[in-house]
C-alpha cells in the first residue's frame, strides 16, 4: 500500500516552517539587535561588580533572552484570537498576581514589587502589562457596537485603573503609569470620542493636584516622599545635586562626556560605580557614555524599527482584536522607551521604568520578549488572510 503523500507530523512541521516564514523580519531583526547591543553593553558595564564573576550579570541576560526568544517564537505560532476566550481568566490572574506580591513579595528599598523565585524575581507587574493590554481589548471587542458609549469608557478605564493603582501602591510608580498609558491607546484605537478623552484628562489633571497638593496638605501621604522628590527633581537637578538630584546628574555627565563615539574603557561615570543603576535604569547612560553619539543612535534606531514594525502589524490586523492587543503592546514599548531616555536625557521623571530589552532583568525581558510574540502571531496570521485572498 503506498503511504499517504502528506502525514499529519509532516504537516504540523511544514505548518511550523511556513508560519515562521511569515514573521516580520525586520521586527526580528530590531529584537535580536536590541538584545545583542543589551547583552555586549552589561558586559562592559558590569565586569567588576561581582567580585570573581565579572559575567554574572551577563549569563543571566543571556539565559533570559534565550527563554525569550523560545516563548516569543512559540507564541508567534498561536491564534491569539483564543486570547479573547480568555479574557477573565486573564484579567484574573492579572489582579491576584499583583495581590500575591503584597503576600509573598519581598522588600527592597522600600517597595515590595517581586516574589523570589529560584532562578529570577518573578515582578508580577511587568507580565500584567501584557496581561492588561490583551484583556483590555478584550473587553473593549465585547462592545465593539457602544464603542462611542460613556458606559462602554467608563468600564474599560475602571478596569485599567484598578491594576494600575494596585501597583503604584506597591509603590511601583512607573508601572502604574505604563498601565494607563496601554488604557489610553486602547481606548485610542477603538475609537472613543475626544471629548471623553477630555473628561479624563479633566480627572487626570484633579487626580494629580489632589494627590501633590491636597492630600498631602491634609497629612495624607499618597506618594512616598521619595517618589515625590524624584517627580520634581528633573525639574531642577542642580538644586539638589547630591540627593534626588544625583541620578540625573550623574547621568547627565556620563552621556555627555561620551562625545562622538564614546570613551571606551575610559567610561569613568560607569566603571567607578559614580552612575548607579548603570545595567538596570540607567543602561542608555552607560551606552552614552561608553559609544557615544553613535551607539546611542545605534540602539535608538533599533528601537525606532521594533516600533514601526509594531505599528505597522496594527494597521494590518486581520481583525479588530488584533489591532487593539497590537496597539496595546506599542503604546508599552513606546512609553518605557520615551520615559526611559528622558529620564536619562533630564527631560523626564525618574519613575524606575526600564529600556525594554537593554535593561538587566528577567521579568521585563521575558514580558517584552512575550510581547513580541504576540504581534509576530498577529503579522503572520495577517499574512495568511491575504494570501488566502490572493493579496
Amino acid at each position: 500500500m503506498q503511504a499517504s503523500a502528506s502525514s499529519p507530523v509532516q504537516g504540523f512541521r511544514e505548518g511550523s516552517v511556513v508560519r515562521i516564514l511569515r514573521l516580520d523580519p525586520l521586527m526580528l531583526l530590531a529584537t535580536l539587535g536590541i538584545i545583542a547591543a543589551s547583552i555586549y553593553t552589561i558586559s562592559t558595564a558590569t565586569q567588576d561588580d561581582v567580585a570573581g564573576s565579572p559575567n554574572y550579570f551577563v549569563y543571566r541576560q543571556l539565559a533570559y533572552a534565550g527563554v525569550g526568544l523560545v516563548l516569543m517564537l512559540l507564541i508567534a505560532r498561536f491564534d491569539y484570537s483564543r486570547l479573547r476566550e480568555w479574557k477573565l481568566g486573564i484579567y484574573t490572574f492579572l489582579i491576584a498576581s499583583i495581590l500575591l506580591v503584597y503576600a509573598l513579595g519581598f522588600s527592597a528599598r522600600g517597595s515590595r514589587r517581586a516574589i523570589e523565585l529560584p532562578f529570577f524575581n518573578f515582578q508580577a507587574s511587568e507580565l500584567g502589562k501584557l496581561l492588561l493590554a490583551v484583556a483590555l481589548a478584550a473587553f473593549m471587542v465585547d462592545r465593539m457596537r457602544r464603542l462611542t458609549d460613556r458606559e462602554t469608557t467608563s468600564r474599560i478605564v475602571l478596569l485599567g485603573v484598578v491594576p494600575a493603582m494596585l501597583v503604584i501602591a506597591q509603590p511601583d510608580l512607573g508601572s502604574g503609569l505604563v498601565y494607563l498609558a496601554i488604557l489610553v491607546s486602547v481606548l485610542f484605537v477603538a475609537g472613543t470620542p475626544w471629548t471623553h478623552f477630555a473628561a479624563l484628562g479633566g480627572l487626570a489633571v484633579l487626580a494629580i493636584l489632589a494627590t501633590l497638593v491636597v492630600a498631602p496638605a491634609l497629612g495624607v501621604e499618597v506618594l512616598k516622599p521619595y517618589q515625590q522628590d524624584r517627580l520634581t527633581a528633573f525639574l531642577s537637578p542642580s538644586s539638589d545635586p547630591g540627593a534626588e538630584g544625583y541620578q540625573i546628574n550623574q547621568s547627565l555627565t556620563a552621556i555627555g562626556a561620551g562625545g562622538k563615539t564614546g570613551r571606551g574603557d575610559e567610561a569613568t561615570q560607569t566603571r567607578l560605580d559614580f552612575l548607579p543603576e548603570h545595567h538596570t535604569d540607567f543602561i542608555f547612560s552607560v551606552v552614552g557614555e561608553e559609544f557615544g553619539f553613535v551607539g546611542a543612535a545605534l540602539v535608538l534606531s533599533l528601537f525606532a524599527l521594533l516600533i514601526w514594525r509594531a505599528l505597522r502589524v496594527l494597521t494590518m490586523s486581520k481583525n479588530f482584536y488584533g489591532a487593539l492587543v497590537a496597539g496595546g503592546i506599542t503604546a508599552m514599548l513606546m512609553f518605557q522607551v520615551f520615559v526611559n531616555v528622558g529620564m536619562t536625557l533630564g527631560i523626564m521623571p525618574i519613575t524606575g521604568i526600564p529600556l525594554p530589552l537593554m535593561s538587566y532583568g528577567g521579568s521585563s525581558v521575558l514580558t517584552t520578549l512575550m510581547a513580541i510574540g504576540v504581534l509576530q502571531s498577529i503579522h503572520a496570521q495577517a499574512r495568511e488572510l491575504a494570501e488566502s485572498k490572493g493579496l
